[in-house]
């Protein structure tokens, strides 16, 4: 199945996704599966797009207008992607710079694949200066690193609230204390365990 999202920045009536929808519509997307938000895209309230995530299934194919549609930041843009690869949908880029990007195509794994090579490279430099900096700190005698957010129970509970279509992102992380970036990091839009959550679980 074919499922599109579409965003524009404003929220005031001034922008309208007409022109994404009918592109989306011309590629074969059923209007009834095209999702949409009026934000910014820097914004992190984005519904739209996290019900889109959580609607799509194995074999479904998401259709976005352009890539910037999709990511925050190009670290958040290849974070979505991985996880749509890894639960076995794909994406399709219909125009802009990213329109060779199509991850059911190997060429489009290819494309994508240059984009999170570099935002690796990104990371990886990020990294070591973070570790520098905590060395340098412990020299100085301070120490540094994450505290988890969540316990191990609270982990559970947001992996079986977000299996169900029924939750609201924004009531879970209410409930919880924490916001939607800080969620993510333990449990994926269909409560998939990621990285904080598994080091919680496991300590």
């Amino acid at each position: 199945m074919k499922i599109g999202y579409a965003r524009v920045s404003k929220s005031d009536g001034s922008q309208v996704v007409d022109l994404q929808t009918d592109a989306l519509i011309e590629h074969g997307v059923d209007p009834a599966n095209i999702y949409t938000d009026h934000t910014s895209g820097r914004g992190k309230d984005r519904p739209g797009l996290e019900a889109c995530l959580k609607a799509l299934r194995e074999g479904d194919l998401l259709v976005i207008w352009k890539l910037d549609r999709l990511g925050r930041s190009l670290k958040h843009l290849i974070d979505t992607v991985k996880d749509l690869t890894d639960r076995g949908i794909g994406l399709k880029v219909l125009s802009g710079q990213g329109v060779d990007i199509d991850t059911t195509t190997a060429s489009g794994k290819l494309v994508f694949g240059i984009f999170a090579a570099l935002a690796e490279f990104e990371s990886e430099l990020i990294r070591e200066r973070t570790l520098a900096g905590l060395a340098a700190a412990r020299a100085r005698g301070r120490k540094g690193g994450r505290k988890f957010q969540l316990n191990k129970h609270q982990v559970r509970l947001a992996q079986a609230a977000m299996k169900s279509r029924e939750t609201s992102v924004n009531e879970l992380c209410n409930d919880l204390g924490i916001s939607r970036q800080t969620l993510y990091r333990y449990v994926s839009p269909t409560g998939d365990l990621r990285s904080f959550g598994n080091k919680v679980l496991s300590a």
